[in-house]
């Protein structure tokens, strides 16, 4: 099966932007039409996940020893906004390092994020400050 995922790469060629293929349908990566099922995006997100956690732990390794659901959020947060937008977060990391959920809560709430996705930094921030 490796073989076979070779040879249609080196066939289908890789584009990370949507381009139209030759019969003109919009495609994606190495020859996905688009739009994707809800199932392929399942799978975009669950390894993109992933890689943003491992991320964040490499950078930040104390965030493992976190409770779970203080992990959750950043996990969260460096989905959405890059685990190097997450350490922008200077003041929130400095209370995270000491356990200090209710002020890393109130930081995150005090950024331009906090204003761009008001809805769900309340959320997260809501779930940082929550032992």
């Amino acid at each position: 099966m490796i073989e076979l995922e070779e040879q249609l790469k080196e066939h289908e060629g890789f584009m990370g932007m949507p381009y139209k293929d030759s019969l003109g349908y919009p495609t994606i990566g190495f020859g996905t039409k688009l739009p994707l099922s809800e199932n392929e995006a399942e799978l975009l997100m669950k390894y993109r996940l992933e890689k943003k956690r491992d991320e964040l732990i490499t950078a930040m390794p104390f965030v493992y020893n976190l409770p779970d659901d203080k992990q959750k959020v950043l996990y969260e947060m460096s989905y959405q906004m890059g685990v190097r937008g997450v350490l922008l977060f200077k003041r929130m990391w400095s209370a995270l390092k000491s356990r200090d959920f209710e002020t890393a809560s109130k930081e995150m709430l005090d950024s331009l994020w906090a204003v761009q996705t008001p809805d769900r930094a309340k959320r997260l921030a809501k779930m940082m400050k929550n032992s």
